[in-house]
């Protein structure tokens, strides 16, 4: 893992990204950001995650949580863990078109990794990034917020289901989440940290 990409202190909340091998795009599908959803709701009720900020795109996702009981890095490890396994276990028993093509790629992916058995599923990584101020905080979540923007699935972030814009625009999220505390902004100044909120 890059130096800069070391989750040096396991007790402050982390941007981090987790991506499909090769960009294969999974979540096109409703039922596997599904799994997604139920994943962390899973780990927010039994495994001490806080979570303040998600979106799922089609081959990514993007998460800004933070590990109450257990170390960070030990929490995204088994999140991914089985998150891959439930949705390679849905592919592999359909009904799923692209099934074939697929897992050919989960399957190539894991051949130069002795740590696989047979399938690799997300890349190796996360990108954490500490979170290390208010300011840092919401340009993170305005940056996955605006995900579906850029992509042209939606012209609100807050009209895109899988995501956690919602939740902040009028509590009405697929997931609960924590919410972060809106920051004091001097309103006869430009603000940096909403001038792009478009929710």
């Amino acid at each position: 893992m890059k130096e800069g990409y070391i989750i040096r202190d396991q007790s402050k909340p982390h941007f981090i990204t987790a991506t499909v091998v090769d960009w294969v795009d999974v979540f096109s599908r409703k039922n596997y950001k599904d799994c997604i959803i139920e994943s962390l709701d899973f780990c927010i009720k039994n495994k001490g995650m806080i979570l303040y900020g998600f979106v799922i795109m089609s081959n990514h996702i993007h998460l800004i949580i933070q590990s109450e009981e257990s170390k960070l890095s030990d929490l995204i490890r088994d999140f991914k863990k089985f998150t891959a396994k439930t949705i390679l276990n849905k592919i592999e028993n359909g009904p799923e078109s692209r099934a074939d093509w697929m897992l050919k790629r989960f399957e190539f992916a894991c051949k130069s990794h002795t740590r696989n058995e047979k399938y690799q599923f997300w890349q190796y990584g996360s990108h954490p990034e500490e979170i290390f101020s208010e300011k840092f905080m919401w340009s993170k979540l305005d940056y996955i917020h605006m995900n579906p923007i850029r992509a042209g699935i939606v012209i609100k972030a807050s009209h895109y289901y899988y995501s956690s814009a919602s939740n902040y625009v009028n509590d009405e999220g697929i997931i609960a989440i924590t919410k972060v505390d809106n920051p004091v902004i001097d309103v006869l100044k430009p603000s940096s940290i909403t001038n792009n909120f478009i929710w």
